[in-house]
């Protein structure tokens, strides 16, 4: 026995001091890689230094050669690092190419075997209501859904303030904090951990997650000398667009968070309300303070078309999935519809009150607005589907869930409301 017993307590010691010898060693291990995250964290750092010193050299340098190109490109004046070159353009067509009109037309029509019917959609309720940001400075002024996981919402508040929730759970998943004033537009990255703001602050900002799974800033896109009034993606997911009051956009590589390209024209003197990408990419439409719906060659950065007839300030526009239709509100209450084929408006609906945003579910067969209340539209007709006036305050935004199975808004009365079938 006694010779069992030393046996066992030998073995014992033996997996005691191999125990402490695994801990030393995985806290060895620990500690190189903490040393080695603050390294590529500083090296980072200083690579983003040194980009951002180039970018400003070619910059001034762009500066000093002067401005001589500009007038031979319809009035339009770019300044950039390295413009939107060749290679952009190589992947803005692939791009477009793989998004043809016919690959549209063939998935718009699959999702309109799936979609709603109207009288489904016209029996919605509200479903949830959910008081965020903060009760000081009351407002949600905006929000996106994410593409791919529809339980995701973001919203941005005239706090200062962007907020990630979860429609499934109910909860806030992080607040992100940043920007010094009201947030002008909020943006889900469709295939990145990666989410956009825009704000009356004069920046945008592409943030990230952290260690920890916490958004923190990555890139404070800073070029514009007033306030960015929303952003737009291009398909590819590769580059971004930020609209501003002063007059210009701003075309970023969202990688490298260096402007390619800002935009001004000579005849262009308002500010800009709204900004959105054309389904293939190629195509860029702005809304001006002067009330006018602004086409753009992205590739040429040229101001191709106008679309006058707006008596208000355009607050939304949106492209129909398909892409042959825009869709603009104005701020007296009237929504006219484009047909880009034959360059003229084709509809107009007079709602009679301010509206606030516009937008299509993803099949092109419902629009709704927002302003006092929602209004759901059928495109076919434009007939009014279903009208929700739930919100105390003026609505701010709203957007369809996928197949349009449910409807997501905010409003100036600090709420987000879910509606659908009850």
């Amino acid at each position: 026995l006694q010779d069992e017993w030393d046996a066992v307590m030998l073995e014992t010691y033996t997996l005691k001091k191999h125990l402490a010898d695994v801990r030393q060693e995985l806290a060895y291990a620990l500690y190189q890689k903490d040393a080695a995250c603050r390294v590529i964290a500083r090296l980072i750092k200083e690579r983003d230094q040194a980009r951002a010193a180039l970018s400003d050299v070619q910059s001034n340098m762009a500066a000093a050669v002067g401005k001589s190109g500009a007038a031979g490109n319809g009035g339009m004046e770019v300044e950039d690092d390295s413009g939107i070159n060749a290679e952009i353009v190589r992947k803005m067509q692939q791009t477009a190419k793989k998004l043809s009109n016919k690959a549209r037309k063939t998935k718009v029509k699959g999702l309109q075997l799936s979609v709603a019917k109207a009288e489904d959609l016209a029996s919605y309720e509200e479903i949830s209501s959910h008081p965020l940001h903060s009760s000081s400075k009351p407002g949600i002024l905006c929000l996106d859904m994410h593409p791919k996981d529809q339980d995701l919402v973001m919203t941005g508040g005239a706090d200062t303030n962007a907020i990630l929730f979860n429609r499934g759970t109910g909860k806030k998943i992080d607040t992100l904090k940043y920007h010094k004033k009201k947030i002008t537009d909020v943006q889900f990255h469709p295939t990145s951990n990666v989410v956009f703001t825009t704000s009356a602050d004069n920046s945008a900002v592409i943030w990230g997650p952290d260690q920890k799974g916490k958004f923190k800033p990555q890139n404070v896109l800073s070029d514009h000398s007033s306030d960015v009034v929303g952003c737009t993606l291009h398909p590819s997911g590769d580059y971004l667009i930020t609209a501003s009051a002063d007059a210009s956009w701003c075309f970023w590589d969202i990688e490298t968070a260096s402007c390619k390209a800002q935009v001004t024209s000579k005849k262009i003197k308002a500010g800009y309300t709204g900004v959105t990408f054309h389904p293939d990419g190629l195509i860029l439409a702005g809304a001006t303070a002067d009330k006018t719906l602004r086409i753009f060659d992205v590739k040429q950065q040229k101001n191709v078309h106008d679309f006058k007839g707006h008596g208000g300030i355009i607050t939304g526009l949106a492209f129909s999935e398909n892409g042959y239709y825009l869709g603009s509100s104005d701020d007296k209450g009237v929504v006219k519809m484009w047909d880009l084929r034959k360059l003229k408006n084709f509809h107009t609906i007079e709602i009679g009150k301010p509206l606030t945003d516009l937008c299509f579910d993803l099949s092109g067969t419902y629009m709704l607005t927002t302003g006092a209340d929602i209004q759901v539209y059928s495109v076919k007709g434009f007939s009014l589907v279903k009208t929700f006036d739930n919100h105390k305050k003026k609505v701010t935004s709203a957007q369809f869930g996928k197949d349009a199975s449910f409807i997501a808004s905010t409003s100036n009365d600090r709420t987000l409301k879910f509606f659908g079938s009850s």
